[in-house]
């Protein structure tokens, strides 16, 4: 039974707040429900964020990028927002907090090792976060 949800959004929803989701899935398993939205949903999924993910065993097979359900979004226990650019004006009683994810390009650090990166660092505040929600509903 499902202890908690979270909605992870970015602006596109093709690639951070998608990997947030799917490595809460495979961290947490149906411990907590996890969605993924944007704020201006682009035309597809990012395929290095695709690549990165099967690397690890995390899949987000049969998704696509998606604007935020209102419903939903009074529904979430917590909404996690990737990067800045991203706003999002939850209803009372639903926390927001935001995950400033580490940026490799502005290293210079692009493609594949770039995405990698960008996957390892989420994925640490995934761990975080699950351990947190778990500890939380017991």
């Amino acid at each position: 039974m499902p202890t908690a949800s979270v909605l992870f959004v970015c602006v596109k929803n093709g690639g951070k707040s998608q990997m947030a989701a799917a490595l809460m899935r495979k961290t947490a398993g149906d411990r907590v429900v996890a969605h993924s939205a944007g704020t201006v949903p682009g035309p597809s999924l990012n395929a290095l964020s695709v690549q990165v993910l099967h690397e690890v065993g995390a899949s987000i097979d049969g998704e696509h990028p998606k604007p935020i359900d209102p419903q939903l979004l009074g529904e979430v226990d917590l909404v996690v927002t990737l990067g800045s650019e991203a706003r999002v004006h939850a209803p009372a009683g639903v926390a927001v907090e935001n995950w400033d994810t580490d940026e490799p390009s502005e290293r210079g650090i692009d493609g594949i090792e770039r995405m990698r990166l960008v996957r390892d660092d989420i994925a640490t505040r995934v761990d975080e976060l699950t351990t947190r929600l778990l500890a939380a509903t017991h």
